[in-house]
């Protein structure tokens, strides 16, 4: 395995618009940013991943980007930016930005002057199709909406697009459009920035004749099409080359097998894969499956290319409410989550607020939510006659906006987000719950946190060491026992995922030996001589033992 300054990384996500706002028109900024960058380094963390801030309608949060090269207003300025960056390596860490490159906002120059004419020469810099029996070319549908297919009157043909109909995709079979991508590219890398996160890469490639589908509600079909990996190593090429930066791929629908071709260290693509085996396709926390993810993950990449561990982001629920207790168990159940994400192979993320707890919400009415796919599902459904109270409730618990409440600075009004009214409702809990309590709590959360960072900086372990799970518990649906072991060096990992006590015996093969805790979630934990007999848990503990 390669040894590079970014495996031993944390990555701490910031969703810039829910993050602090500096103006008062309710929307976080990059001023914000800037302003909170102090706590931001005394976590700990090693890179800032920065949600997109370029030039766009704002129809999906940033991700439908009108100008590659321009700041929205609502975030700032590009000398905003520039400060941003310095100012993060100032404080010695790096700053990596969202980039969506599968597609662009319809108001893009680029699509405007392609759908102006069929004979325009970006006509071909998205894709275009004849009618098909007079409805669209195929029975696809998309992320966000029924069809990815969108007739344009005016010059009698669909165009295609992956998410809203307001987000065209690119045609990356055009070598041109391709060149203005990369040249783009490396003119951010030029100014600074410490590399990408790479949004819906897998996207890219289309397939031929786009035939329809058998089962047009699984979209897999849209990902990992042929051609994919040639676009991909094409970038490095012309863009990654010769720079000192990390880039990470989100691609959803991979297998372990097809994730190595991503981030394969003799591929010369990506460097860390973001995928989505736990966060969409495990709907509420099934730890045998967990379990048996973890594994093929492990299995498949160690040694051979790089895995990202998360549980939670912008587009995803709070962990703590969906994979864990944001009860009676918040605060025990955070740090077990942190845990657990700290010490599995891979490299640790942290979205905004988890370092905290934050926790997911549940609006009383559909006009509360942001989320265009949430909104575009629900005008769905209540459009085949389902009835508006279940359809919310059902769409509730994954919608994107349960992550996207504002950052709970305080217990002043808005959470001490703003001055002005915010672009989306604080949770409710932020009296209870927020920043300024956690940072005056040495048991706190951050506390915890703080601790978990500075253990992977001091111990080359958690970021190269190997990963064996203890099997007299792999099929227990609670317990998660494993070491990471690197060298003479062994870590033992207990974990009780829980809301019951739970009972642990001590193999024959640790007893007698002397366990010591280095880091547990309650007071009163410690190692000792295991000898026969039961360790005991209680709910959501969470212990590193050094083995010596």
């Amino acid at each position: 395995m390669n040894r590079v300054w970014w495996k031993k990384a944390v990555v701490y996500q910031v969703y810039w618009r829910s993050f602090y706002d500096t103006d008062g028109d309710g929307v976080g900024d990059l001023e914000g940013v800037l302003a909170k960058l102090d706590y931001i380094q005394t976590l700990g963390v090693d890179i800032i991943w920065l949600n997109p801030v370029y030039a766009s309608p704002d129809l999906d949060n940033g991700y439908d980007i009108s100008d590659y090269e321009a700041v929205m207003p609502k975030a700032g300025t590009l000398e905003t930016l520039d400060r941003l960056i310095a100012e993060v390596h100032r404080r010695g860490m790096k700053l990596i930005m969202d980039l969506v490159v599968n597609h662009t906002s319809h108001l893009h120059p680029w699509f405007v002057e392609s759908r102006s004419s069929r004979d325009n020469p970006k006509r071909d810099w998205y894709i275009w199709q004849d009618a098909k029996a007079g409805g669209p070319p195929n029975n696809w549908r998309s992320y966000f909406a029924p069809s990815v297919w969108e007739w344009d009157p005016a010059t009698e043909q669909y165009y295609f697009h992956s998410f809203a109909v307001e987000q065209p995709d690119l045609n990356w079979r055009n070598p041109e459009l391709r060149e203005a991508i990369y040249g783009m590219m490396r003119r951010w890398l030029d100014r600074g920035i410490d590399g990408f996160r790479l949004d819906a890469i897998a996207l890219l490639a289309k397939p031929d004749g786009f035939p329809d589908a058998e089962r047009p509600e699984d979209i897999r079909y849209l990902t990992n099409n042929p051609g994919l990996h040639d676009y991909l190593r094409e970038m490095n090429e012309r863009t990654f080359a010769g720079y000192e930066i990390v880039t990470v791929g989100e691609a959803a629908f991979v297998s372990p097998e097809e994730g190595l071709k991503f981030v394969g260290e003799d591929r010369g693509e990506l460097d860390m894969l973001f995928h989505f085996e736990v966060c969409d396709e495990m709907p509420a926390w099934d730890m045998l499956r967990f379990k048996q993810i973890q594994r093929r993950w492990y299995e498949g990449l160690w040694g051979k290319g790089s895995n990202s561990q998360f549980l939670n982001n912008h587009d995803h629920t709070r962990q703590v409410t969906r994979f864990g207790n944001d009860g009676a168990y918040r605060v025990q159940s955070a740090k077990l989550l942190a845990t657990m994400l700290h010490t599995l192979p891979g490299i640790p993320y942290i979205y905004q607020g988890e370092e905290i707890g934050m926790t997911g919400v549940r609006f009383a009415s559909i006009d509360d939510y942001d989320d265009i796919a949430m909104r575009n599902r629900y005008a769905e459904e209540i459009g085949k006659g389902r009835d508006p109270a279940e359809t919310l409730a059902a769409l509730q618990p994954l919608s994107r906006d349960n992550s996207r409440t504002p950052m709970q600075w305080d217990d002043s009004a808005y959470a001490g987000f703003t001055t002005g009214t915010p672009w989306i409702k604080v949770n409710p809990n932020y009296r209870e719950l927020n920043v300024a309590r956690d940072l005056a709590d040495p048991d706190s959360i951050y506390a915890y946190y703080r601790q978990l960072i500075a253990l992977r900086k001091e111990h080359d372990v958690m970021a190269y060491g190997d990963f064996a799970e203890w099997p007299e518990w792999m099929d227990d649906s609670h317990l998660y026992v494993y070491e990471r072991r690197l060298g003479d060096v062994r870590w033992l990992v207990v974990l009780n995922h829980g809301d019951e006590s739970a009972e642990l015996a001590w193999p024959a093969h640790v007893r007698g030996r002397t366990l010591r805790l280095l880091l547990g979630n309650y007071p009163g934990a410690d190692g000792g001589v295991p000898e026969e007999g039961m360790a005991r848990l209680r709910p959501h503990e969470a212990r590193i033992y050094i083995i010596e």
